[in-house]
């Protein structure tokens, strides 16, 4: 459907729940096993000039991004705990408990949980094909090597995506965020808010991070493909490294790239988000009313009254 404006309002699913971020503040939504929406509302981290520099804004971005949407889902599945569960704390929970306490031992927690969060995807889609490019054979040549380290990102980029897309409990945070895409693609139309007008709208979205994460393979295979011609690594550990030295390089790109892609409505925009829309058929899927209304309450609450947010 036609749009009268683009937002920088994005989103991300959660258990039971959505997260929208505007330009000045943060709504967390969750809805609870009674049905009670649980609100929590906050500022928005503001980078200083320098993060908003191309490219660094971009590296910048998605750092916080998966470091605030981890927390996030910590925050929402402490909804969901199964309380009658009554087992006895083992002792290493209690030495844990005793040592840092029970506020520093959640903190602790938390943080080794984000960690493991930025840092797997990382391993599993940059460094892990990275690895096993090094074992091609020296006479296939540079190219021969990106290429296939390139495919074989993109295929287990590609299976991982498939494969949680068939569990039922990630399928529902998927259809969240379906209902976090309809919402935006409804506030961008300029219509009223409601389950009715949100339930007609698109729920695959040009600026989705699934869309990202694939353009971030693609554009790490180029870069790597660049560098590599001029200066050949073929060592495992030398490529993984170098990969990492790069991220931040390609993740800035990337992001550039997306910005462009999704506010301008040329041939070669529409061609270059094209794969990442058909991506998008494994992580996003049409929402309920209920999960709409969640969307709904989220995006109110971040929408800025002086249009702050227009891309």
């Amino acid at each position: 459907m036609p749009t009268q404006k683009k937002t920088t309002i994005g989103g991300q699913a959660i258990i039971e729940g959505i997260v929208m971020k505007g330009p000045r503040r943060v709504c967390t939504v969750v809805r609870k096993a009674n049905g009670e929406l649980v609100v929590k509302e906050e500022d928005a981290h503001q980078p200083s000039a320098f993060w908003k520099l191309p490219v660094l804004r971009g590296a910048y971005g998605l750092f916080m991004a998966m470091k605030d949407g981890i927390q996030a889902i910590n925050y929402s599945a402490s909804f969901f705990e199964d309380e009658e569960v009554d087992a006895p704390p083992s002792k290493f929970e209690i030495w844990l408990e005793n040592k840092f306490g029970s506020e520093g031992l959640n903190r602790l927690i938390l943080g080794i949980s984000t960690v493991i969060g930025i840092a797997l995807p990382v391993a599993l889609f940059l460094l892990l094909p990275s690895f096993l490019g090094g074992f091609v054979p020296e006479g296939w040549g540079v190219l021969a090597r990106n290429v296939l380290e390139g495919a074989v990102r993109v295929v287990i980029f590609l299976l991982f995506m498939w494969s949680v897309s068939h569990m039922k409990d990630i399928r529902r945070t998927f259809e969240y965020h379906g209902a976090e895409h309809k919402t935006i693609f409804c506030y961008e139309a300029g219509e009223e808010l409601t389950v009715e007008n949100v339930r007609r709208q698109n729920k695959y979205h040009p600026r989705c991070g699934t869309s990202f994460m694939f353009v971030l393979i693609i554009i790490a295979t180029i870069v790597s493909s660049i560098v590599f011609s001029i200066v050949d690594i073929t060592n495992p550990f030398l490529r993984m490294l170098a990969h990492l030295v790069l991220l931040p390089l390609v993740v800035g790109i990337s992001y550039e790239f997306n910005r462009y892609a999704g506010r301008s409505e040329s041939v070669l925009s529409r061609a270059l988000r094209w794969p990442g829309l058909m991506i998008q058929h494994l992580t996003v899927f049409e929402p309920d009313d209920s999960m709409i209304e969640v969307a709904i309450t989220g995006m109110k609450a971040v929408i800025p009254e002086d249009g702050s947010d227009n891309w």
